[in-house]
């Protein structure tokens, strides 16, 4: 017996040995096979299946279900259901309009309809009879906006606007040659949350639109090297303490083809005019007007039947400035109530007004930044909201009783990015989510029952390749105040050894380099770069978004200040870490990052050994009317702030190697600010490097992007010793 179970214990142990050796061997195996990052498919990674999809085409219809489709299926499904069913593919769409080759994007979808573009067509597809209609726009059609019901279009061809609905295809709707007014677009350079031109009354009998007289803004010049000779591409471009648009709002009925323009006022010439929307009754339009400086803002009551203004309904002041981004919330079910976005008690946050200006109340008073209003439940008088809650790297979704003085409760939880829609009956909440470690997921949240229904699971499209490590860390400001980090790191780190850093960098407002999103909001050429031996680093700044508005505004009329003051309480921090080469650290970064990449290698001589500053501003006199005021007020009212901030003053500090790059067509960051600063240097006998994109605009895009990454990250990789 003694025998028989040694024998046993000799087998048994040779079978785990075997067992361990063989998992040894698959786990050594399944390293081996791992994929390397090529910086090509980094760079390309949405392009090249690296980042994580979801459902294509999401949304609710009109009566509460979920909507999806993939190149031959649309799906329909209850919010309650655990799996989708098809309720059209390509050949059933296909036996009703001929022309569907595969499922197209739909613009809306309903129990009773389906419609979408293709090309300058907008079909309709009736459900019921199974029919068709189409509106065709002109061939050159652009900036095309639909009618809530459906039947009309407006939309514009270079600088007018026209209508088209049934078989009218081109009907006028303005008629002006002079071609510095333009009508039907954005205006103010997308600034103050704008972002399109043309607004449709609810009831789809009235269109307000923008309309800009550029007479007085100065032309800049770009060259157009594709012809023989090169030839001229003027832009209007309305710099810093310069003559600007003179902006104005139409009105034009499609039934009566009548076009008016609001009575805005004498002094409308030097305002801004925002946030349009219009009343729920469609005889109302309300405008925020914002002053030249930006500091007093008025919401603006305009009766819609003639231009006439009402009222004043209420007025914003502060001594930086004031933001209007958000149009009005009318609660359903409530004309003369809405729901207006300030952040005007530090945060951004919900107040209830009513339509003769009267405050009702502050609905939410949270030490947050409240993003988008969701949408409404009107049964318990509920609006829904996005926002960062405590955390301002996650965005959540919460909501809040505006009958009651009650608190703001979360809806979603957990740490991520979480895009959220809310059903039309104001139930259901979908919820798209990417977190930094996991699959995105779409759920489907019953806010009553408070259950949550998984629908779509997404697969980590990184899940083979060698992916460097991330860590997010928080380091304090010089004045106590907390500053969110990132740092990527190759994903076998010696710990004899130290690494050289590359510091990307944006620091600007309206932008947020960190959060719990995908990647920790890191794009993946930054892995490929730790891959190659190198830490890479990421910070926050004072200045930045998400914070609420002392932590952004601390930076007017000093822009660069601050910022670098914080990026070098980044650099300290680094500088305490063991597996840190503290003797050799690189910088870069674009648009404002190359502002910043190059305020860091002048004004900070020797910290770094080199950088690389793509479409920088080097000096905000330069820079655009809209953004460049606002920050640092106009020229003449800023001198010291305007010379401090300007790069040029700094030239001849330069240690170690800078290179600049700029598209030669950059009509955001105009090319004058980089040829500038190398002008200035030559004059100082100060060598740096140049590099220019040929006819592309302000980011470098396509498969030229792998031609910029590459050459941004060799001369850091070329310099950094």
């Amino acid at each position: 017996k003694n025998y028989l179970f040694k024998m046993l214990k000799k087998t048994l142990l040779l079978f785990f040995i075997l067992l361990s050796l063989k998992g040894f061997n698959q786990q050594k195996s399944n390293k081996s096979t791992a994929q390397e990052l090529t910086l090509e498919s980094a760079v390309l990674s949405y392009y090249n299946g690296l980042y994580p999809r979801t459902l294509s085409n999401l949304k609710w219809t009109s009566n509460n279900t979920i909507s999806f489709r993939n190149d031959s299926i649309l799906f329909f499904q209850k919010p309650t259901s655990t799996l989708a069913k098809s309720k059209y593919n390509t050949s059933s769409l296909n036996s009703i309009d001929s022309n569907i080759s595969k499922i197209p994007y739909f613009n809306s979808i309903s129990k009773d309809q389906l419609t979408y573009f293709k090309g300058n067509k907008f079909t309709t597809i009736d459900v019921n009879s199974k029919s068709f209609s189409v509106i065709e726009l002109a061939k050159n059609a652009q900036n095309n906006q639909v009618s809530p019901n459906k039947k009309q279009i407006a939309y514009t061809i270079e600088n007018n606007l026209y209508l088209a609905k049934g078989e009218d295809s081109i009907i006028p709707i303005t008629k002006i040659k002079n071609p510095n007014i333009v009508s039907g677009q954005a205006i103010h350079r997308y600034e103050f949350g704008i972002s399109k031109g043309i607004f449709w009354s609810p009831n789809s009998k009235c269109i307000a639109f923008y309309q800009k007289d550029e007479t007085n803004v100065a032309e800049y010049p770009l060259l157009d090297i594709n012809s023989t000779p090169g030839k001229l591409n003027a832009i209007k471009y309305p710099m810093a303490g310069q003559k600007s648009e003179e902006p104005q709002i139409g009105i034009y009925n499609t039934n009566t083809q009548q076009l008016i323009y609001l009575t805005i006022g004498d002094d409308y010439f030097d305002n801004y005019l925002t946030n349009v929307t219009w009343g729920p009754n469609s005889n109302f339009l309300y405008v925020a007007q914002l002053n030249r400086d930006q500091n007093h803002m008025q919401l603006v009551k305009y009766d819609a039947n003639n231009g006439n203004q009402i009222s004043v309904l209420f007025e914003e002041k502060n001594d930086k400035w004031v933001e209007p981004e958000h149009e009005l919330f009318f609660i359903p079910g409530i004309e003369n109530q809405f729901l207006w976005l300030s952040e005007r008690d530090g945060f951004m946050n919900l107040f209830l007004y009513s339509t003769d200006g009267k405050l009702i109340k502050q609905v939410t008073a949270n030490s947050w930044v409240t993003t988008k209003i969701l949408g409404y439940h009107q049964k318990s008088q509920t609006v829904y909201f996005s926002g960062t809650g405590k955390d301002p790297k996650n965005m959540h979704a919460f909501g809040v009783s505006i009958a009651e003085n009650g608190n703001t409760f979360p809806i979603t939880n957990g740490n991520g990015i979480h895009n959220c829609k809310l059903s039309p009956n104001g139930e259901y909440l979908l919820d798209v989510v990417y977190s930094f470690n996991k699959e995105p997921t779409v759920n489907c949240i019953s806010i009553k029952k408070n259950t949550t229904n998984q629908i779509f699971l997404g697969k980590n499209p990184l899940k083979n390749f060698n992916i460097a490590s991330t860590e997010l860390i928080n380091i304090k400001a010089s004045d106590g105040t907390s500053l969110e980090g990132r740092i990527i790191k190759p994903a076998k780190m010696d710990k004899n050894k130290k690494y050289p850093v590359l510091v990307y960098v944006y620091g600007g407002p309206h932008a947020q380099m960190i959060n719990n999103g995908w990647l920790a909001g890191a794009s993946l050429w930054m892995h490929w770069m730790a891959q190659q031996g190198y830490i890479v680093f990421t910070l926050d700044n004072r200045g930045s978004s998400n914070r609420g508005f002392a932590f952004e505004s601390i930076i007017h009329r000093n822009l660069g200040t601050v910022e670098i003051e914080d990026q070098l309480a980044g650099i300290n921090y680094l500088k305490q870490q063991t597996y840190v080469d503290t003797n050799r650290f690189a910088v870069h970064g674009w648009s404002y990052g190359g502002f910043m990449t190059s305020s860091l290698m002048l004004r900070t001589p020797g910290v770094f050994n080199c950088g690389v500053a793509g479409g920088p501003v080097t000096d905000w006199k330069w820079y655009e009317i809209m953004y460049g005021e606002r920050y640092m007020d106009r020229p003449e009212q800023n001198k010291a702030g305007y010379k401090k901030s300007s790069l040029l003053s700094y030239a001849n500090q330069l240690e170690g190697k800078l290179l600049l790059i700029h598209g030669t067509s950059d009509d955001v960051v105009v090319m004058q600010h980089n040829l500038a600063l190398v002008q200035k240097c030559i004059s100082e006998g100060i060598q740096l490097d140049f590099f220019p994109y040929p006819m592309h605009p302000h980011n470098v895009r396509g498969k030229d992007r792998v031609h910029l990454m590459r050459q941004v990250l060799n001369y850091v990789m070329d310099n950094n010793k």
